[in-house]
């Protein structure tokens, strides 16, 4: 079961798991000097301000996804980059502790996944997910505007949309945890189970540095983390926690004392309520079949698109150079989606220890101290805020997070930076 010249592969989604799915395609074809027919499917335009032109997210690209971008001879262009983030501020009670970039090399940046919010004045901002989806076209993928109604399976998988029926060689699903799966029940797909976030857009306020992300941990009370993101004109809030309530945006400003900027009342630009993954899909996989981004798994609360870019390509080196049956996905694209769950299981015990440190005034005291101790040494050896932007950047894995936050020097400053704050110094 193999792709051959002229086999045709729908891509069912057109964001950017399934946008990097046909680059990855495209890329992996031309090497096996191999024609494929590759048919997108996505009925957004994302070209639009709002909600309805959009993907629902922070939008934050990091520095491995920028990095990861020149393998497929990708180049961001400057209207799409909306702010460079050169630093992270944490915000918890009184307390605020600073991180700046590890690696001046390595660029993190913020985007726009739509036109802008829905409220927002001219020019629009560029989305990136239009020109993502720009550059498959222009590599010889087919754009079709329309909502995939069903995806049946049978000898070969037949997509339905309103007005046509088209069948595939491989159909790769890409729709997200935001859009219904069109499978048909005999396929027996389960989606990732999925907290709620919330966001909004607001002007970006006046003495914030454009270059910060401002992350908050301590209103509303269901909150784990909430980020106020630079956006060029604009800042994005995205809230996670469980159980949010319907006013989490404006007890977020009230609380972290935001208010303060906007003494006419906070413009409220685009409210949303999108859904992000906190598993992963137990069945990603079939004959001809193939689930890639977070409708199959995805990193733990960072670095989606990033995770869109590594299930996509492993998909599709699979699909061309192993073939498209259910035990080549099962050997070729399995232990990437495996390498990803297990890599959040780390980041879940991160975030767990990290929330017990904010709760113990004591204990984040003793790793400001820890951080403040490593300032002066090279920039590879500030272990504790290297953990810290990691964890909230998505720039290294979890493990490699963890492993490096039990390390000698880590435990050495931290245990350091306590003594200093139980002896008063």
């Amino acid at each position: 079961m193999h792709l051959t010249n002229g086999s045709r592969v729908v891509i069912v989604g057109g964001g950017p798991a399934g946008s990097f799915a046909a680059l990855h395609l495209l890329r992996f074809a031309a090497q096996a000097n191999l024609t494929l027919e590759i048919v997108i499917f996505e009925a957004r335009d994302f070209n639009r301000p709002g909600p309805g032109g959009c993907n629902k997210c922070a939008g934050i690209l990091s520095s491995t996804l920028v990095a990861n971008l020149e393998t497929l001879d990708l180049e961001l262009p400057a209207e799409v980059i909306q702010a460079e983030l050169n630093a992270y501020v944490l915000h918890s009670g009184e307390a605020e502790i600073l991180l700046h970039r590890p690696n001046s090399g390595r660029r993190s940046l913020s985007v726009y996944r739509g036109s802008g919010p829905r409220l927002g004045t001219s020019p629009t901002p560029h989305s990136f997910d239009s020109w993502l989806l720009n550059q498959a076209r222009e590599r010889g993928a087919q754009i079709r505007r329309g909502r995939v109604q069903t995806i049946t399976r049978s000898e070969h998988p037949v997509v339905a949309t309103a007005h046509e029926k088209l069948e595939a060689d491989l159909v790769v699903l890409a729709t997200g945890v935001n859009s219904r799966a069109p499978l048909d029940a005999a396929w027996h797909y389960q989606p990732p189970q999925t907290e709620m976030m919330a966001q909004d857009e607001i002007p970006m306020p006046g003495g914030f540095l454009t270059d910060r992300v401002h992350i908050f941990f301590d209103h509303p009370q269901e909150l784990i983390f909430g980020g106020l993101i630079p956006k060029g004109r604009y800042a994005n809030i995205s809230l996670l926690g469980r159980g949010l309530p319907p006013d989490a945006i404006s007890d977020f400003l009230e609380g972290n004392k935001l208010t303060k900027f906007f003494p006419e009342g906070t413009p409220a630009l685009c409210g949303c309520t999108p859904r992000i993954a906190i598993s992963a899909a137990p069945k990603f996989y079939d004959e001809r079949l193939v689930i890639v981004g977070d409708a199959a798994v995805t990193r733990l609360y960072k670095d989606g698109i990033g995770a869109a870019f590594t299930t996509a390509e492993a998909a599709a080196r699979t699909a061309v150079q192993r073939g498209i049956s259910r035990r080549d996905f099962a050997s070729g694209y399995r232990p990437t989606h495996q390498q990803i769950t297990t890599d959040n299981l780390y980041g879940q015990f991160l975030f767990r220890i990290w929330a017990a440190t904010r709760r113990s005034p004591f204990l984040l005291n003793a790793w400001r101290r820890a951080i403040l101790s490593e300032v002066d040494l090279p920039k590879a050896n500030q272990i504790h805020a290297r953990v810290l932007w990691g964890m909230f950047t998505g720039d290294e894995s979890y493990q490699k997070i963890f492993q490096l936050s039990l390390s000698c020097p880590a435990l050495r400053a931290l245990w350091q930076g306590a003594l200093k704050d139980w002896r008063g110094k």
